[in-house]
C-alpha cells in the first residue's frame, strides 16, 4: 500500500474511534468540522474542479434545509423523503443559474455576483413566505431520545457525528472518483483554459452544468442535515453571505481543487475559531465580529505564504 493509502486508513480509524475519547461539547465541534469538510467538498466540485466561482452557495443549503424541514413540520414526513425533494429543488435551481450564466457567457467575477444575487433573492423570498415561518423562523419538533431514531433522524450527538462522518467520507470518495473520471478531466481542462477545451471538442456548456448540478445536489444534503441538527431555520441566518463564506474558506485555505484541502481547511478554521472564542469567553471579553476578523487574517496569511493552500505544501513535505 502507498503512504497515502496507509495515512487515509489511519485517519479513518481515528475518526471512527474519536467519539469515545470526547465529551459532548468536543463531539459537537468535531461534527461541525465534518459538516464544513463536506460542504467544502461540494463547493470544490464546482470551483476546484470546473473553475466556476460560486459565492452564494448558501442558497443550496437554505433551500435544502427548508424543503426537508417544511415536509417534516407540516406533514410529518421524515428527512429521507425530504432529502430527495431538497436535492431535486437544488439541482433545478443550480441548472437555472448555470443556464442563465453559461448561455449568456457570464463568467469569472460576474458569475460569482450572479450566485450572490440568487442567494439574496431567495433569502428575501423566504423572508416573506409565511408557509415557512417568514422572518420569525421555522422550528422543528424535537423529541429527546437516548436511542437512535434513523427514520426521523433523531438521536444523541453520537448519531449526528457518525451521520456527518458517513456523509463526509462519501463526499471524499465521490470527489476522488469524479476527479479521475472523464468528467473530472474535462472539468480540469475547462478550468485551465475554456477556449482550448472548446477547441478540443469538449462541450463546455454541458460539462459546466453537470458540475453545478452535482455541487448543488451535494450541498442540498448538507442543508437537510443542518435543519434536523439545529431544528430551527431563519432566512437571515441560513441564506446570509457569511454562510457561503464559511463554506468557501475551508477549501480555499486547505487547497482548492484537492481532495484533502477542504478537510484540512475545515479542521484548521473550526479548531482555531472555536479556540479563540473559548479563550475570549474565559477572560470575559466579548468582541463582535472577532470570528470574521480571524477568518480574514488566516485567509490573508495563506494567500501571502501558501497561495495553493496548506495541503499541497504539507503533502509535499510528508511525501503523500
Amino acid at each position: 500500500m502507498s503512504r497515502a493509502s496507509v495515512s487515509l486508513a489511519i485517519l479513518a480509524a481515528i475518526l471512527v474511534a474519536l467519539p469515545f475519547l470526547l465529551g459532548n461539547y468536543a463531539l459537537s465541534v468535531a461534527t461541525l468540522i465534518l459538516y464544513f469538510a463536506y460542504t467544502g467538498q461540494a463547493w470544490n466540485v464546482m470551483m476546484g474542479f470546473a473553475g466556476q466561482l460560486s459565492l452564494g452557495h448558501a442558497v443550496y443549503v437554505g433551500v435544502g434545509a427548508y424543503a426537508a424541514g417544511s415536509l417534516f413540520f407540516h406533514y410529518g414526513i421524515g428527512p429521507w423523503a425530504g432529502v430527495l425533494l431538497a436535492m431535486a429543488l437544488c439541482v433545478a435551481l443550480g441548472l437555472i443559474i448555470g443556464f442563465l450564466a453559461f448561455r449568456f457567457r457570464i463568467s469569472g467575477v460576474y458569475f460569482a455576483l450572479l450566485t450572490i444575487a440568487f442567494a439574496e433573492f431567495t433569502r428575501i423570498g423566504f423572508d416573506h413566505l409565511d408557509w415557512t415561518g417568514g422572518p420569525g423562523g421555522m422550528f422543528l419538533r424535537v423529541a429527546q431520545r437516548d436511542t437512535w431514531d434513523l427514520a426521523n433522524f433523531r438521536g444523541p450527538p453520537l448519531m449526528y457525528y457518525y451521520a456527518m462522518l458517513a456523509l463526509a467520507a462519501g463526499a471524499f470518495a465521490l470527489c476522488a472518483w469524479l476527479l479521475r473520471s472523464r468528467a473530472g478531466y474535462y472539468w480540469q481542462a475547462i478550468r485551465e483554459d475554456e477556449e482550448a477545451a472548446q477547441a478540443l471538442g469538449i462541450n463546455t456548456f454541458r460539462w459546466k452544468l453537470l458540475a453545478v448540478a452535482i455541487s448543488a445536489a451535494m450541498t442540498a444534503v448538507a442543508g437537510v442535515f443542518f435543519a434536523f441538527y439545529y431544528n430551527n431555520l431563519f432566512p437571515e441566518q441560513i441564506f446570509h453571505i457569511s454562510r457561503s463564506i464559511e463554506i468557501i474558506l475551508g477549501p480555499v485555505i486547505g487547497g482548492v481543487g484537492t481532495l484533502f484541502g477542504p478537510v484540512l481547511g475545515a479542521t484548521v478554521l473550526t479548531l482555531l475559531s472555536d479556540g479563540i472564542t473559548e479563550a475570549l469567553a474565559a477572560v470575559g471579553w466579548e468582541i463582535p465580529g472577532i470570528k470574521q476578523v480571524f477568518y480574514g487574517v488566516v485567509l490573508l496569511a495563506v494567500v501571502m505564504f501558501l497561495p495553493n493552500g496548506i495541503w499541497p505544501a504539507l503533502a509535499r513535505r510528508l511525501r503523500l
